[in-house]
């Protein structure tokens, strides 16, 4: 039996958490015009926000849009300040609860998880599995099609409930949840909530109990909406593959992203959150390599004429050493270094 959501609306709502959402939530934007204007009057857009909320006469407003490369074009969708302090304060008390109730493989948008930690795992699952190599290990890898586009709100409010019972945060969820549609009414996330990080986890909750303790797999490990199972029979994985799919159709009106599905064995090398894995080493992909040094070419030149400062490209430059860092990468770190002079 699931265990109720336990805090009260009142804590999401005081002032107090609100305070602690804007201190969280500043961070690294007080330049920012938006950030700037609602901080002169801090307390005092505080004090109507809470009012707002306690009258359950807030409304979310509307968003702005743009796109940004992440590699791959991803629309964007921003909140206004007042909004997003909104979805912090409701994060803050939210999120030690949910994620409690999460398996220990999921990997997205967790603290003391995220990708290297997935990846670590990963390999650690295929030497269990091959038994240190010994035994052939497949790998089912699979993503869902458009997920946050797709992403039922009805669905998801249904999933809530279970666990949520107080009827003022189902008021105040549903009102961030039904604030953006994307392809029709009532359906998608925007990426730009923080609230959606935590939502999207809820949601694909659902697989992740479905997948461990209805069928009963071990080796299975999911980071956003790409998962891997992984096991010494390939057959298995295909029986697994449709019973997957029918789960996320049926249940969530999901579709799994038919060219990004694939049962492959590890020795083979498999993609794997932007790392291609091998039994004994992995390396990065030849696009993210490629564009790490585009970048950084770009990076060089920008502060070689005083467009970019020596923090900023430090900062870039640390990152991408981060990345090889938990590759076999040393000859990509010695190029990499010369445009570090």
């Amino acid at each position: 039996m699931n265990r109720v959501y336990e805090h009260s609306f009142e804590k999401i709502i005081s002032l107090e958490n609100l305070l602690n959402a804007w201190s969280e939530f500043v961070i690294g934007k007080s330049n920012k015009k938006d950030v700037a204007e609602f901080s002169l009057h801090l307390m005092d857009n505080l004090i109507l926000l809470n009012k707002e909320l306690k009258s359950f006469t807030y409304c979310h407003g509307g968003y702005s849009y743009f796109k940004v490369n992440d590699p791959k074009p991803r629309d964007i969708h921003k909140a206004t300040v007042r909004d997003r302090l909104v979805h912090h304060a409701m994060h803050r008390i939210l999120y030690p609860y949910f994620d409690n109730k999460f398996i220990y493989d999921s990997y997205s948008s967790r603290r003391g998880k995220g990708t290297h930690k997935a990846i670590d795992r990963f390999r650690k699952f295929f030497f269990k599995v091959s038994r240190n190599n010994h035994k052939t290990c497949w790998v089912l890898k699979c993503d869902v099609k458009k997920f946050f586009a797709s992403i039922s709100h009805s669905i998801l409010l249904r999933i809530l409930s279970k666990y949520v019972t107080d009827i003022s945060t189902l008021w105040l969820l549903k009102e961030v949840i039904s604030s953006f549609s994307s392809k029709a009414l009532g359906v998608g996330l925007p990426l730009g909530n923080l609230t959606s990080q935590l939502l999207v986890n809820v949601y694909l909750n659902e697989l992740d109990q479905f997948i461990k303790y209805k069928l009963g797999v071990r080796s299975y490990i999911r980071f956003a909406d790409d998962f891997v199972v992984l096991s010494d029979n390939g057959k298995y994985l295909e029986d697994m593959l449709s019973l997957i799919s029918e789960f996320l159709e049926k249940r969530l009106k999901l579709v799994l992203h038919p060219n990004k599905v694939s049962i492959s064995t590890f020795a083979s090398g498999v993609d794997f959150l932007g790392i291609i894995n091998f039994p004994h080493h992995r390396i990065i992909r030849t696009k993210t390599k490629r564009c790490m040094f585009a970048r950084m070419k770009g990076n060089r030149k920008s502060l070689d004429r005083g467009l970019i400062g020596e923090t900023q490209f430090n900062q870039s430059y640390q990152s991408y050493l981060g990345l090889l860092k938990y590759n076999n990468s040393y000859n990509l770190r010695t190029l990499l270094s010369r445009y570090y002079k």
